[in-house]
């Protein structure tokens, strides 16, 4: 009996992540995919002032912590991830990114189980980190002790794993942030976004985290020179009181709106209203450079045209669908004049993004997942 008990037991994975819980897609799309194919999944993350419960057909953890910034942060939350993931039940350990790894790093050495690497980014060249040199070496010195031992590794552009085989000789598999298959009928929504009257104005939509260099002083400058159009910034972060301070200045109140922080399934109530989307991120540190954002892959399921920053990553996706443009001037007239045009040929790029719609989508990307763990 209880040997037929042991064989039917699943294999535990447990995933850990610094991000809210409720709004980080790509782990929730991971997680979800585990659990569907029969893995029992402990999901570990942080809780935040803004945080609501997070509610899956798994089991999620989020952790109240001391302090939210910084070093402190980082070294609250590793601490306790090392005896969370010590003392809890697994048979594969799922770090995402280099903030998790050391506590996963350890825990899988000590107890001798399966470690998975998941790099969302390029951690050690984040904006953030570009200027504060101390900080960077730190995490660097981390990362270089740990991933040239790691063999169960993905990352989410092509850029980012040749940058980390060329330095360290780590393998790194590609899963790409593709959303869930959204079905047509699920585009059709007759609510509007809160708080923002649509009438006959085209919508230009942000979606994502608010961060430093992601272009959007930019193009809230450009509103200045675009009419019959609002810009919506959807998302929560560092510069978020800088960037509102920035629209009262400008007195854009009416053309600039900001929404919090909101689920993917509240989201998609959003995208498909929007006329355009924007990904205009700086080219600031190599991060930035291979960018690959969820949002990408986001307006284009939601069927909406695309305005990326000229970087490799994203100007090959936008050039190989032809579901948008590249930006050609980051000068805020020459910007609000091409987006004006764009606008007026939305239309254009539907059948573009219809193909497009099919191929980048997350059920394309499971197969390669559950290599990793099965």
């Amino acid at each position: 009996m209880y040997l037929q008990k042991k064989l039917k037991r699943k294999k535990r994975v447990v995933v850990s992540v610094t991000t809210d819980l409720n709004t980080d897609q790509r782990v929730q799309k991971v997680c979800k995919t585990l659990h569907k194919n029969g893995f029992e999944v402990l999901l570990i993350g942080r809780f935040l002032r803004d945080s609501t419960p997070a509610y899956y057909p798994f089991h999620a953890v989020q952790m109240k912590l001391f302090f939210t910034k910084k070093f402190l942060f980082y070294a609250n939350f590793n601490i306790r991830l090392f005896f969370k993931l010590l003392f809890t039940r697994k048979d594969i350990l799922l770090s995402n990114d280099l903030d998790t790894l050391l506590s996963n790093y350890l825990v899988s050495k000590i107890c001798r189980k399966k470690l998975v690497y998941d790099s969302h980014e390029l951690f050690t060249e984040l904006p953030e980190l570009v200027d504060r040199p101390f900080v960077k070496t730190i995490w660097t010195f981390i990362e270089r002790s740990i991933l040239p031992k790691l063999t169960h590794c993905y990352t989410v552009c092509g850029s980012i794993s040749n940058y980390y085989e060329n330095l360290y000789g780590t393998k790194f598999g590609i899963i790409n942030n593709f959303p869930l298959k959204i079905l047509k009928s699920r585009h059709v929504n007759d609510e509007t976004p809160t708080g923002i009257n649509i009438s006959d104005e085209k919508i230009i939509l942000y979606q994502g985290a608010l961060n430093v260099k992601r272009g959007l002083e930019l193009m809230i400058e450009a509103m200045n020179f675009i009419e019959k159009s609002i810009l919506v910034i959807v998302g929560g972060g560092p510069t978020e009181r800088d960037l509102k301070k920035q629209v009262r200045d400008l007195k854009l109140e009416n053309k600039v709106k900001f929404l919090s922080k909101l689920p993917p399934h509240e989201l998609q109530k959003i995208t498909p209203k929007a006329d355009l989307g924007i990904s205009l991120e700086e080219d600031k540190g190599l991060n930035y450079r291979y960018a690959l954002p969820n949002k990408l892959f986001d307006y284009i399921q939601a069927h909406v045209p695309v305005l990326v920053s000229d970087l490799p990553e994203m100007k090959k996706i936008v050039e190989q669908y032809d579901v948008g443009e590249i930006v050609k001037s980051r000068e805020p007239q020459n910007l609000a004049s091409q987006v004006t045009e764009l606008l007026k040929r939305k239309k254009n790029y539907q059948p573009a993004l219809e193909k497009a719609s099919k191929d980048l989508i997350w059920e394309n990307q499971e197969k390669v997942l559950l290599s990793y763990f099965e």
